[in-house]
């Protein structure tokens, strides 16, 4: 358990982890002590040096400031463990998608949209994980 424990001391030291993301990590490392992972992972919540909620806020915050829509952040946080957690900041969160939209439209093509160039503009943001009326507004926004 020493090893698990110090492992996973450096794992966190590095940045914030998720549950799910410190329990495969050490799975990797540690295959056949599941149980004792666990525990680990329990002693950590309990001395406050792992929590989904701070995880989730400090990611939320990262993936709004790349650039990315709500359709990816809720994609990417359902991987990480922390979908819950994402859908109440999403449904808090004082963020225009629309005008989010529109403003990396106008990063990624200063020139404004040609009947070409809407195409990769929608497939761009739809990328990025916006919503279709976002794209949308953004695209026709631009286009005028």
């Amino acid at each position: 358990m020493n090893s698990i424990w110090n492992t996973s001391l450096g794992i966190m030291a590095r940045r914030e982890h998720s549950v799910r993301e410190l329990k495969d990590k050490l799975a990797k490392r540690f295959p056949e002590d599941e149980s004792e992972i666990d525990k680990v992972i329990l002693r950590l919540q309990d001395l406050g040096l792992q929590s989904d909620s701070r995880f989730a806020e400090l990611w939320f915050r990262s993936q709004t400031s790349r650039g990315r829509g709500p359709v990816r952040i809720r994609g990417e946080a359902r991987l990480k463990g922390i979908e819950t957690q994402i859908n109440l900041l999403l449904e808090d969160c004082d963020v225009d998608w629309y005008e989010k939209a529109l403003e990396l439209v106008q990063r990624k093509f200063p020139a404004g949209l040609t009947y070409q160039t809407k195409a990769k503009a929608y497939r761009f943001l739809s990328y990025r994980g916006f919503e279709s009326n976002s794209i949308q507004y953004a695209i026709n926004a631009i286009a005028e």
